[in-house]
């Protein structure tokens, strides 16, 4: 999520607003969740799934994929249908009785779990010996009738720096996107994709769904469980996402959460030979904040481009992600405070693998992540709308936020402000998942929290928590990075565990950091 407190800035940030943890949009009300299976769906419901050859050009050995057949509005199914598309690793046996699928949501919202299952399956080798690994490109997204608002979420160049300008340049772009977009645009959100799994669950012939989310893929998970807790099976959330929060209070928490953990890497910096920035922690902090104004204020070029502190404090969020890219982190800053080189630092923002987009009806459009992202978030969010304030007001409003923002975190405080204006110009959300409060029937889940996640800190995986009741159980990881089963082999042993044997001990639980 990108603010500023002047508009001067908007125009080049609109692109970076829309592409943060956070943002969105969302055109239509969402399915009544209390909608019964049936009385249309059947058809949906019992229709089979041939599986084929993938979209993507490279996939691994013995993954396949399908379309499957969803209803645009699940409340209306008479309103049509829509493409979803699936892939699947069968799973390799050993171990004991296969014990069907588990199905993988890596998180976005805006991403593709088609991608994300092609390039790297080996994660989950040890789940694949008992179940069928499946995972989806969510509606709107990928392969799975991809939105798009032109090419691009910049705003219109042309947009004079004035409030009132900026804001009408954000209207335009909502429009751009509904133009772009086509008929799946009102029928985006979490609610309606919760729906959607229940039919994937339904064809796949799974009693009930067995799930592991990632990051925003854990609002998805919790609110399927919502809708549908008779049918919910061995569910984990790695990475908990808020259910509550307005897009504000979501901004403000990233930027604190974000600052911790750029405080852990400095830390972790200053106990190796050869940092940057020294030994004493607290000045490396004012050292980062510096190099960020500094930048701002001149920028540097880099093969032809010019590289600011916005940059840098992209690049740095970006590493921050993983512990694993911090050695790199600690490169790119050397290079650019001793040479004025920062092609070290901006490479980290950039995919080391891109995409795979394929060809003909299968290519993606390429901003297609950003704009699914916006329409989800924005879907989700009941509070943000078409907003009818006077142009003053809202920069009265963005300029009275930045003192909070910049309390929280001098470089991290004002990229997130701009979530003020992340869903102007667009209908409010459901306000569903806002409701959800500790629902009846629920069966035991696991929710994992990392104490020095960046994207979703972990006083969310205690939120979630409480909202969900008693059904479920905390997994305290104390290490750093974004979610935890990938990089902890305590966290993967404790969710395969469960999703294998279904052993779930109450109360909350620990994994020391590097473990």
């Amino acid at each position: 999520m990108h603010r500023s407190r002047h508009f001067r800035s908007l125009r080049r940030s609109a692109a970076a607003v829309t592409a943060a943890a956070g943002v969105a949009a969302a055109l239509a009300a969402a399915p009544s969740p209390g909608t019964a299976a049936g009385d249309g769906l059947d058809r949906f419901h019992d229709q089979p799934v041939r599986w084929g050859a993938c979209p993507r050009r490279r996939v691994p050995d013995g993954m396949r994929c399908a379309e499957i057949a969803v209803p645009l509005d699940h409340a209306d199914p008479a309103k049509g249908s829509i493409r979803l598309a699936l892939a699947r690793i069968p799973a390799t046996g050993g171990g004991g009785p296969r014990l069907g699928s588990v199905l993988l949501n890596y998180g976005g919202p805006g991403g593709s779990g088609i991608e994300n299952l092609a390039a790297d399956p080996k994660p989950f080798a040890d789940l694949g010996k008992r179940y069928d690994l499946v995972t989806f490109d969510p509606r709107g997204v990928a392969h799975s009738e991809p939105v798009s608002c032109g090419g691009s979420l910049e705003l219109d160049p042309a947009a004079g720096e004035d409030a009132a300008s900026q804001l009408a340049a954000l209207r335009l772009l909502v429009r751009r996107c509904e133009l772009h977009s086509g008929p799946v645009l009102p029928y985006i959100g979490t609610v309606h994709v919760a729906r959607d799994l229940d039919v994937i669950r339904q064809v796949l012939g799974d009693a009930k769904l067995n799930y592991l989310g990632f990051s925003y893929g854990t609002r998805l998970g919790a609110v399927y469980a919502a809708q549908f807790p008779r049918k919910t099976g061995r569910m984990v959330l790695d990475g908990v996402d808020t259910l509550t929060e307005p897009l504000t209070e979501q901004a403000l928490v990233s930027a604190r959460g974000q600052q911790r953990a750029l405080d852990g890497f400095l830390g972790w910096c200053a106990r190796r030979p050869g940092c940057v920035y020294g030994t004493n922690t607290r000045t490396a902090k004012e050292k980062v904040n510096d190099l960020v104004a500094r930048l701002d204020a001149r920028p540097l070029v880099d093969g032809g481009r010019y590289v600011t502190g916005r940059d840098v404090v992209a690049a740095v969020a970006a590493a921050l992600y993983a512990p694993a890219t911090w050695p790199a982190l600690a490169e790119g800053l050397r290079r650019i405070e001793r040479d004025a080189d920062p092609s070290a630092l901006t490479r980290l923002g950039e995919p080391a693998d891109p995409a795979d987009e394929g060809d003909g009806p299968w290519r993606i459009p390429a901003d297609n992540a950003e704009a699914a992202l916006a329409a989800v978030n924005c879907a989700d969010d009941p509070d943000r709308g078409e907003d009818k304030a006077a142009p003053a007001a809202v920069e009265q409003e963005i300029r009275g936020l930045s003192g909070e923002f910049r309390a929280a975190s001098k470089i991290f405080g004002p990229s997130q402000l701009m979530t003020v204006l992340s869903c102007y110009g667009r209908p409010a959300g459901t306000d569903f998942i806002r409701r959800i409060d500790r629902p009846a029937g629920l069966p035991r889940m696991l929710l994992v929290g990392t104490r020095g996640d960046p994207a979703t800190p972990y006083e969310w995986t205690e939120e979630t928590a409480r909202r969900l009741g008693r059904a479920a159980v905390v997994l305290d990881h104390k290490g750093e990075g974004h979610t935890g089963y990938a990089t902890s082999p305590c966290v993967r042993d404790f969710v395969n565990h469960f999703l294998v044997d279904g052993g779930l001990p109450s109360g909350t639980r620990a994994c020391p950091a590097g473990e």
